[in-house]
């Protein structure tokens, strides 16, 4: 395990004061926020929130996949979510190369052969926004009391900039 070691210390520091015992599992401020997986993004804080405030759904590029339909309907349907927050990002590489170019980085990287991985990228974050959102609105499963937005997460000031 020395690989995770700084990682376990770290954990059990963080659990010898755990506070968040009993929470129950819903969105408390009925938000669930799907966003990209980069580490400059901190969901919560930027929006004001706290662990069990929200549903936070994160994958490359912050795209709205099957899979997290899937997390939505279930947020909005059990967990008590009515706000959905779509956030790309700028500065995001899946919105910055081509696929063919994204996936000769990746081959080159491992050695291998990555022509045939579907990775997502992203031509026009504004438009791939707006898809998404629609993808949301028009699901059958999610009721049309939910709210859903798109935004921009400007990595370099912190600011959200709302996508009509």
């Amino acid at each position: 395990m020395s690989d995770f070691d700084d990682l376990l210390a770290a954990n059990r520091a963080y659990a010898s004061s755990f506070d968040y015992s009993g929470f129950d599992g819903v969105a408390h401020a009925g938000v669930a926020i799907v966003t990209c997986m980069d580490s400059r993004i901190d969901p919560l804080r930027m929006i004001g929130l706290a662990p069990g405030d929200a549903k936070i759904l994160r994958n490359p590029g912050g795209r709205v996949t099957d899979q997290v339909l899937v997390a939505l309907v279930l947020g909005v349907t059990l967990l008590k979510v009515d706000r959905v927050l779509i956030v790309e990002h700028t500065r995001c590489a899946m919105a910055s190369a081509s696929e063919d170019e994204l996936r000769q980085r990746v081959g080159n990287e491992v050695g291998a052969d990555a022509s045939w991985m579907s990775l997502g990228v992203i031509d026009d974050q504004e438009a791939a926004i707006r898809d998404d959102v629609a993808k949301v609105k028009a699901h059958p499963l999610i009721g049309d009391h939910v709210a859903v937005a798109g935004f921009i997460y400007d990595v370099d000031t912190g600011l959200l900039t709302p996508v009509d």
